[in-house]
């Protein structure tokens, strides 16, 4: 790889990180607003209500950036950074087509993987050191969140690879057939359930219930800061998604053989994100005892009994 080449992939997937995330939550808007009967997102700037989205950053960059007086500063302001920057480099790994990644690398897999789990140190950092008592709360449910749901979202994950006998996103990809939509389907059902209690996604927002921590580990911050943390959790459903439509859609493989390309990963992503969202509107919050429950009792074995068919699958030739 040339440096122009790569200096073009990096620009490209920054472009994407920028983009895509806001193209989400410009989606979730008008989601909640149909299935909510909310009007104020229905007419902002127009047609359709365009300029929401506008309106909301533009709030954000006027509202003063406070830092408590109490507060551990440095890691009160590295926190949304720390939030945010692993989903850009999980982006980053994610091909939407064979040599359309900005890194291409033989485990992307474990790569993408270790990227995401780092996402949530940004709001366990954010609760520790706001000092509040309701952030520190948000913060430890988010950790416990994390170990619960980490396991059977690898285990779905390792599952793919064991099919695909690959960790290569691009090879795992290539080696998809049809016959994965069922072959694998719990496995693809336990990742997109545990990738959104990962992303602390509703019905999974525990560490941010604001009927009981206000904001949970975000409660102290303002501005810019604030905005970072949500385009985080944006950036996170893209990135959830995108490895969804590789890994369980076969990506860039489509009814007409790689007639659209890279655009058939971006739709099957999008659809994904829809669905994420879908869930947002449709369904209450969990307990926290219901919550360590479906990861422990439900998940989990779910998980090792699909890893246990792709390995009897893979012996027998299937």
């Amino acid at each position: 790889m040339t440096l122009l080449e790569a200096a073009l992939r990096a620009v490209a997937a920054l472009a994407a990180f920028l983009v895509l995330p806001l193209l989400v939550g410009q989606a979730e808007h008008k989601v909640m607003a149909h299935m909510q009967g909310r009007l104020g997102p229905m007419y902002a700037g127009g047609f359709h209500g365009w300029a929401q989205l506008v309106a909301d950053g533009v709030k954000f960059l006027q509202k003063e950036d406070v830092t408590p007086a109490a507060a551990d500063r440095w890691v009160f302001r590295l926190a949304p950074a720390v939030a945010l920057v692993p989903y850009l480099l999980a982006l980053a790994l994610v091909p939407v087509h064979p040599g359309l990644a900005a890194v291409d690398v033989p485990g992307s897999v474990l790569l993408v993987l270790a990227a995401t789990s780092v996402g949530a140190l940004g709001t366990l950092m954010a609760g520790w050191s706001s000092a509040n008592k309701y952030s520190l709360i948000g913060g430890l449910r988010a950790a416990a969140q994390l170990v619960s749901y980490e396991l059977p979202l690898v285990l779905a994950v390792a599952s793919v690879a064991l099919a695909g006998g690959s960790l290569s996103l691009v090879a795992l990809a290539d080696a998809w057939s049809p016959w994965w939509l069922l072959w694998q389907l719990p496995g693809a059902v336990v990742f997109l359930v545990a990738g959104a209690a990962e992303l602390q996604r509703p019905p999974f927002d525990m560490p941010v219930a604001d009927a009981e921590l206000v904001m949970g580990a975000w409660t102290e911050y303002t501005g810019l800061r604030f905005a970072f943390f949500l385009l985080a959790e944006y950036a996170g459903i893209v990135v959830v998604s995108l490895l969804f439509a590789v890994l369980w859609l076969g990506g860039w493989h489509g009814p007409v053989p790689d007639a659209l390309g890279w655009l058939w990963t971006l739709l099957k992503g999008l659809a994904v994100a829809l669905v994420v969202v879908w869930v947002r509107v449709a369904w209450p919050r969990l307990r926290e005892d219901q919550l360590q429950r479906l990861a422990w009792l439900w998940l989990v074995p779910l998980a090792l009994a699909q890893l246990v068919l792709t390995g009897t699958g893979v012996v027998l030739g299937w």
